[in-house]
């Protein structure tokens, strides 16, 4: 059969990420994306350590972003994501934005982390009081309510679940059951911390039983690196990038035994 009048793949934007050595998510990420763009990925070292403050310290030190961004410049993405909550809030706001010039000077190339992204979802959506779940022990939540707090929002709530490690592994239903935990008061929103944490599907049924948007460290992420390349993520019903879901219908509870994404 002859193809050459397709003329080739369809032109790509690219999108480097940068994730933790222990990270499962890819197909997660890709929901989000448009078809004209694809992401490629590169990976921390490996260190024998469990999720804590101490990992979060190792993955995200600059040598290492350094080594990863220039390994991702063979592929000449666009924009470079670092993809790791921890990671990027471990050093509070200001080692954030340190993070971010270190990458795009390794690249050059606009930088995002996912701890960047969370703040500027968290503006987009006019937040001033918000409501946390994380799969974190109490040390690394701890600072992650410092972070929050120290861009100036209130955490109304936090519900955690003192994982170190398999993170990915978490059903969709204990999200749920920890976000309802989470919210308490007059939360703004509810933020999903970790990108190892599966929560696309959940954003949805979320928003309507809580009548409030909910984010999470995967869709801020795609997010906002697709943002800086001027186009929208892709996520029905999901008020962070789908402003007519902010007063949607009130959708059904996932059923019983329901294949998830990112369970094993």
């Amino acid at each position: 059969m002859d193809i050459s009048f397709l003329g080739g793949p369809r032109p790509q934007r690219g999108v480097g990420v940068v994730a933790p050595f222990d990270f499962a998510l890819d197909r997660e990420l890709w929901r989000w994306v448009p078809d004209d763009v694809s992401l490629h990925l590169t990976r921390t070292p490996y260190v024998p350590v469990e999720v804590s403050l101490d990992l979060a310290r190792l993955v995200s030190e600059h040598e290492t972003l350094d080594d990863a961004v220039r390994t991702l410049n063979a592929v000449t993405p666009e924009v470079v994501a670092y993809a790791c909550t921890s990671g990027s809030f471990v050093g509070g706001t200001a080692g954030e934005r340190a993070m971010c010039e270190a990458m795009t000077r390794a690249g050059a190339v606009p930088s995002v982390t996912t701890s960047g992204a969370l703040l500027e979802a968290l503006v987009a959506l006019d937040v001033r009081r918000v409501a946390l779940v994380t799969p974190y022990t109490v040390s690394v939540t701890r600072a992650l309510e410092e972070y929050v707090a120290e861009a100036g929002v209130t955490v109304t709530g936090c519900a955690f679940m003192g994982l170190t490690r398999h993170i990915w592994k978490v059903p969709y239903r204990d999200v749920v059951d920890m976000a309802h935990q989470a919210v308490r008061g007059a939360a703004d929103a509810l933020f999903i911390s970790c990108t190892n944490l599966p929560t696309y599907d959940v954003i949805p049924q979320l928003e309507a039983e809580l009548r409030i948007p909910v984010i999470s460290a995967n869709q801020v992420t795609m997010w906002a690196a697709l943002a800086r390349l001027g186009t929208r993520a892709v996520g029905p019903y999901q008020a962070l990038i789908d402003p007519a879901a902010r007063s949607g219908p009130v959708l059904p509870e996932l059923p019983d035994g329901e294949q998830q994404e990112g369970r094993s």
